[in-house]
């Protein structure tokens, strides 16, 4: 009699415990991300478009090679898909002037409520490009976290203008990002990769440039600049990491947790309370993202049975 044997106890832990740790590393990922966006809103007032994606790339590029190349070399630098890597940069870049786009002329709320498409597209993508098993509930989970986001989108209102074409425009760009940054993670450098999708939008940036360039009238404007390209920076290398511990399909519940980030961000800044709406659209995301972590756990937890003969 054949059959599948049961998983040792001390590899379940160890398991879960890596998946824990890539919904840990996520969830600081989509808080990095909402204080980008928050930031990036508030220089849409005096900073050109390409002028605004070039530094926060410009400094990704910057501060990866001056910590990198002085530990690790040229070494960084290689890689079995250069083609892949370009992609992913191309690929964030778009998303990125997207995002300033669309914040210049939506709220916070709105915008990344319809940005948080893209977990349902990616989890569609995990499904059906990188094969990767789905079960029943989770998809549940993650159409449910979509639902709460329709909550707070109220269809017909004001987040269904012209303006929210442009978001559009980020879900495609970014959902492929993501996707492509889960395969790469499975064989590539997470130092690698950041090196590379910095100095890729950097690049392709700085061509554009001239054409956009002008006079800042503060420092503080070079100081918020600064901080839009440390968050991006860390939010996509924290990104890169917690796909190294745990499948796209299991991640992409948790991603809804920006929205709740990214109201904050509207309140503290632009005094924008969510409403009684918007707050069960919340709620709802909430519930689906605990349940997600609760049957992470639970599916680590349960003995594979063996198979019949």
């Amino acid at each position: 009699m054949s059959g599948v044997q049961p998983v040792p106890k001390g590899t379940r832990d160890l398991e879960s415990e890596r998946v824990l740790a890539g919904i840990g590393l996520v969830l600081l990922a989509t808080a990095c991300f909402a204080t980008l966006d928050t930031s990036t809103k508030v220089s849409t007032a005096a900073v050109p478009v390409i002028m605004g994606v070039w530094f926060r790339y410009a400094f990704q590029a910057a501060a990866m090679a001056a910590v990198l190349l002085p530990r690790h070399g040229l070494s960084v630098l290689r890689t079995a898909h250069p083609k892949y890597h370009l992609l992913r940069g191309a690929l964030l870049m778009g998303s990125s002037v997207f995002a300033f786009l669309s914040l210049r002329y939506m709220p916070m709320a709105e915008f990344t409520a319809i940005v948080l498409v893209v977990p349902l597209v990616v989890t569609l993508l995990a499904a059906t490009t990188l094969k990767e098993n789905v079960s029943p509930l989770r998809w549940g989970l993650t159409i449910g976290g979509f639902v709460g986001t329709l909550v707070v989108m109220r269809p017909g209102g004001d987040a269904f203008s012209w303006a929210s074409l442009l978001p559009l425009g980020l879900v495609f760009t970014n959902a492929w990002f993501q996707v492509l940054t889960s395969k790469l993670a499975q064989t590539e450098n997470p130092l690698t990769m950041n090196f590379y999708s910095g100095w890729v939008g950097a690049i392709i940036c700085s061509l554009l440039l001239p054409f956009a360039w002008t006079a800042l009238p503060s420092w503080h404007w070079w100081a918020l600049l600064c901080l839009m390209g440390f968050m991006g920076t860390v939010g996509h290398f924290l990104l890169i990491l917690a796909f190294q511990r745990a499948p796209a399909s299991t991640l992409t519940p948790y991603l809804y947790s920006q929205i709740g980030f990214a109201m904050l961000g509207g309140w503290l800044v632009f005094s924008r309370v969510p409403d009684a709406i918007s707050l069960v659209g919340i709620g709802l995301i909430a519930v689906c993202g605990a349940a997600g972590a609760w049957l992470t756990v639970k599916e680590r937890r349960v003995p594979i049975e063996p198979a019949e003969s």
